[in-house]
């Protein structure tokens, strides 16, 4: 048996394993996200009678509702062994390309659909500098982030595109409800239960992890891990223009400096519920809950009066503790 057959051989036999024992700690991770997040339910209905109120609850389901669909994005992108820093900038940039396509009286759903489309473009020309060029993910999409956000204020002019023409039909995306539920919610949940169960059961999606655990063993077991890093980072940029549309239907403008800022959020998010900045790891149950989380103290932290800029420090805070304790994860199963 050659070199290369032993280690195609090893890893085989070793991904499988790696992935039970990451499996348990992930639950366990989803696990306690749950109770931390009753237990805030449970101070925040003692500490303000406007917690619990049906106003509140539907602000902050909508607030990570549609950023929840780029957090499924970054959450697969990082199984991955990958970072997309240009999210916030490519939702905005699928808002202004729709807005203005629609404003020179193209149909909204076409002006929709061209822009998901250009969306994709940038994940693959962000796929083809990592995965022929050899450029890492994170100066890529740094540099996809700044030129992002520039073609978004070249066509715009810094101003923001007023969209009140836009049909009913297409604002029930953003707007309407399904009974008493927004439709951005169902949408979201029906997403979410779809996405985790591919990424927990389909096999196509495994090979996501293998990638992310090990790239070279991952290749020499016969994936072709290029073409997974370059699937996933084309899907992340997807999912930012879908965001993007919900967006622009929701809100009835285009907004060329939107998203700024979002790329902590989702990646905190993602991180929080498991995910490893390391590849191999995470869960979309997880990071749902993790942009859940992030919700509510953000939420909670409104209604006690804290000042906004506090809120920055500490949602930094809570990203710093989970790579900390992301890290020592790792430290500890190398030992």
């Amino acid at each position: 048996m050659t070199d290369t057959q032993q280690i195609a051989a090893e890893a085989t036999q070793f991904m499988p394993q790696r992935r039970s024992v990451l499996g348990r700690a992930v639950r366990m991770r989803e696990t306690g996200l749950i109770l931390v997040i009753l237990l805030l339910f449970v101070v925040m209905t003692f500490a303000s009678p406007y917690f619990l109120t049906w106003e509140n609850m539907r602000a902050m389901t909508m607030a990570f509702a549609v950023e929840g669909i780029v957090v499924v994005g970054m959450t697969i992108l990082l199984i991955s062994g990958g970072i997309d820093l240009s999210v916030g900038s490519v939702v905005a940039l699928a808002m202004v390309i729709a807005g203005a396509l629609f404003l020179q009286g193209m149909d909204p759903w076409l002006a929709s659909a061209i822009a998901i489309v250009a969306s994709a473009a940038v994940g693959a020309a962000m796929g083809f500098c990592v995965t022929k060029i050899g450029l890492h993910h994170f100066i890529v999409s740094l540099a996809f982030m700044v030129m992002a956000r520039g073609v978004c204020l070249l066509f715009t002019q810094g101003r923001p595109l007023g969209l009140y023409t836009l049909p009913p039909e297409f604002k029930f995306i953003g707007q309407g409800s399904v009974g008493v539920i927004p439709f951005v919610i169902v949408f979201f949940v029906i997403f979410v239960v779809i996405s985790d169960f591919l990424l927990r059961r389909s096999t196509a999606f495994r090979k996501i992890f293998y990638t992310g655990s090990n790239e070279k063993a991952a290749a020499y077991s016969g994936i072709r891990t290029k073409r997974v890093i370059f699937f996933t980072t084309v899907l992340c940029s997807t999912l930012c223009g879908v965001a993007g549309i919900i967006y622009m239907a929701r809100f009835g403008s285009a907004q060329p400096t939107f998203g700024i800022g979002m790329e902590l959020n989702v990646i905190a998010a993602a991180v929080i519920g498991g995910a490893s900045l390391s590849g191999g790891q995470g869960t979309i149950f997880g990071a749902i809950l993790g942009a859940v989380l992030l919700s509510v103290v953000s939420s909670s932290l409104a209604l006690l009066n804290v000042s906004v800029y506090w809120q920055d420090i500490i949602r930094g805070a809570i990203l710093l503790a989970a790579v900390s304790f992301d890290y020592y994860l790792h430290k500890r199963r190398a030992m």
